[in-house]
């Protein structure tokens, strides 16, 4: 076991792992608009900007855990962050909207290895008794950057530009890589092995699907790209779910999907988060391009429903433990959904703080009380052996959640809406909003299905997991 030095640089730098790669998800939604003025960004390319980072980071959770196992965590880690700075460097180098997604598709293939290794090694570096802490510190580093991403996006467009939103990872991730090498213990599983054949369907399968639904803006439902890449997705997946079936080491094991708390606490958080990052995208473009904030009041003023975060999860995962998730899980979404109605019943052009700030608290307690209960929901499905995967998969649906709610609800703001005007813009963001509730409601009754009990114990690095 290691000593007290050696455990505190990997509590920090396990840390600022994941501070990097958790604050990129929403630090950009700030400087959306001021992108797409500097890059001529269309939507669709705008849409790309979020969903490239998100999609590999998802279809990647997985692969990466194995090989950290096979060819060594921290080295992996490592090489994760390294990646992940020298695609930041792309990012804020970036003179065209094709090389900003080209380098955020590269941010979210090393955000997989950081967020998948650093916890393995944050909870293989502490004995049990003290895990429960060491990745309660970690998660709260986590929840402080989800928090504060769109403010610091908007402090960083309003002083400087926003390349900086990128410049900044540069030497954190360079100057990290050396101390990880150093200070944090190698580990390995040599027999690990990668379904490839499942990442390769799984992938082509989701990026397939996302494409016809960004693609469907521009070209329209009816078209035959649309129509062929969504068949091409859906027969994708459909190969992917027969050969998980036969595979000898598959992605998703057979015994988990027998599990109804594992199933419906997946599809709700697949749900949650498609609600979630569907009003990411829009809301802080709403304050800046309908209601004429500057990028630092937009940052500013999210946080009163980003901040919600840090203030309700911790009480609600709580309070699940007393309670059960599925309560907690079914309000949560179900007040999100409310909270999204009001505000798409309620905005207009020219609107001002005040029609957006009660939406912005309701919805944000909503969404903070589902979060960690449909995370607990699974872990608590599965037996202690299969807590490692449960983690993986349900870290993988949100991430595909996200990508799937974004691409859905541009693509309805697109049929309705536009730039052209702070009228056509609310034009679009009425019906985007009014689909991510539908999207949320469709998580509560999903939690409907969890088992009505309450939830067994387990290790507190399983839940924080």
């Amino acid at each position: 076991m290691l000593d007290a030095r050696h455990r505190r640089w990997v509590i920090v730098l396990t840390s600022i792992g994941s501070f990097m790669a958790a604050i990129d998800t929403l630090v950009v939604s700030t400087a959306i608009p001021t992108i797409r003025g500097d890059l001529g960004a269309s939507l669709p390319q705008l849409e790309w900007t979020v969903n490239a980072y998100n999609l590999t980071l998802a279809v990647l959770l997985v692969p990466a855990a194995v090989l950290g196992d096979r060819f060594g965590r921290a080295r992996c880690y490592a090489i994760g962050i390294g990646l992940f700075a020298v695609a930041s460097l792309g990012c804020a180098l970036a003179g065209g909207a094709g090389v900003l997604i080209a380098m955020r598709a590269a941010q979210g293939a090393g955000g997989a290895l950081v967020l998948t290794l650093g916890l393995a090694l944050l909870t293989g570096a502490f004995p049990a008794e003290r895990r429960g802490q060491a990745v309660g510190l970690y998660s709260a580093v986590t929840g402080i950057a989800v928090a504060c991403g769109p403010l610091l996006g908007g402090l960083v467009v309003g002083g400087l530009d926003w390349h900086w939103i990128f410049w900044v990872n540069v030497p954190i991730g360079l100057l990290a890589v050396p101390l990880v090498l150093r200070y944090v213990p190698e580990v390995r599983v040599p027999d690990s092995t990668l379904d490839v054949p499942g990442v390769a369907l799984l992938g082509g399968g989701c990026l397939a699907l996302v494409w016809a639904m960004v693609r469907s803006t521009t070209e329209g439902w009816s078209s035959t790209e649309v129509v062929a890449t969504s068949v091409l997705g859906v027969a994708l997946l459909g190969a992917f779910v027969a050969w998980e079936r036969r595979a000898l080491r598959p992605l998703v094991p057979g015994a988990l999907l027998a599990r109804r708390g594992f199933i419906a606490g997946n599809v709700a958080a697949f749900l949650t988060l498609a609600s979630l990052f569907s009003a990411v995208f829009f809301y802080g473009q709403l304050l800046q391009f309908a209601f004429g904030d500057s990028a630092l009041e937009a940052g500013l003023r999210l946080m009163a429903w980003t901040g919600t975060f840090i203030v309700v999860a911790p009480i609600a995962g709580t309070l699940a433990d007393r309670i059960g998730e599925r309560p907690l899980l079914v309000a949560g979404l179900t007040i999100q959904a409310a909270a999204m109605l009001w505000f798409a019943g309620t905005v207009t052009a020219g609107g001002d703080y005040l029609d957006a700030l009660g939406p912005f608290v309701i919805g944000g307690i909503g969404v903070s009380m589902a979060v960690p209960c449909g995370q607990s929901a699974v872990i608590a499905a599965v037996e202690d052996r299969d807590v490692g995967t449960a983690s993986g998969i349900n870290s993988t649906m949100r991430e595909l959640g996200g990508v799937f709610g974004v691409s859905l609800t541009v693509a309805v703001f697109g049929a309705y809406g536009g730039y052209g005007s702070p009228a056509e813009f609310v034009d679009g963001f009425t019906p985007a909003i009014v689909t991510a509730a539908g999207l949320s409601f469709a998580g509560a009754l999903a939690g409907l299905a969890l088992p009505a009990r309450r939830r067994a114990d387990v290790p507190a690095v399983a839940v924080a997991a």
